[in-house]
């Protein structure tokens, strides 16, 4: 490779470390052309950019941006390394997984994941790379937690309100009429007896 060469692939590589915030270092040997391949083909399906590059001139991409930033990975620049870059920060992990468990065998092997600024050096890491939550699930995690209170208060206001329709249900109150009773009418009173007239004497 020449000098030109060799600067051109750290050009590349500076690009995609600047536009990621994510990447995996991985180890790739002993994996057949048509392996390599295989797993190129997920990266692409799953929106995962797949490099592979020389482990002196990644260092020198790295470097070049931010030496200190990235000094956590620098001691897993060896052997066969096959970069992967994602957006979401769990996809390289899923796909590793799932690559290994398909095809029966432990590589690619995780030498280290850069994500969000924390460095996770390891192949012992990569099970709980695959649980690490998105921002976007993250968000959805704090809603859910942000709704359940309110809408325990609505359901148990709704059934307040139902158990007070069926309990109490609208009944029309009627006065109850009473009846007057029939004022009896005073007998009238008998007529006094005339007074006998005196008798007239006679002339």
């Amino acid at each position: 490779m020449t000098k030109q060469e060799k600067n051109e692939v750290i050009e590349l590589l500076k690009g995609k470390f600047s536009q990621y915030n994510n990447f995996y270092i991985t180890d790739t040997e002993s994996l057949t052309v048509a392996q390599i391949g295989k797993l190129r083909n997920i990266c692409f399906n799953k929106q995962v950019e797949m490099k592979v590059a020389k482990n002196t001139l990644i260092k020198k991409a790295l470097e070049s941006i931010d030496a200190e930033k990235y000094a956590g990975v620098y001691d897993s620049l060896h052997k066969v390394t096959a970069l992967m870059f994602s957006e979401n920060p769990k996809d390289p992990a899923v796909i590793i997984s799932g690559f290994r468990k398909e095809n029966n065998q432990e590589r690619p092997v995780l030498k280290a994941a850069f994500i969000n600024g924390d460095v996770f050096v390891g192949d012992n890491q990569l099970k709980a790379l695959t649980l690490i939550k998105t921002k976007n699930e993250l968000i959805g995690d704090i809603i859910g937690l942000l709704q359940s209170p309110i809408q325990r208060v609505l359901g148990a206001l709704q059934n307040k309100e139902k158990a007070a329709e069926e309990v109490a249900a609208p009944v029309a109150e009627a006065a109850p009429v009473v009846a007057e009773a029939p004022v009896a009418e005073a007998p009238a009173a008998p007529a006094e007896d005339a007074a006998p007239e005196a008798p007239v004497a006679e002339a």
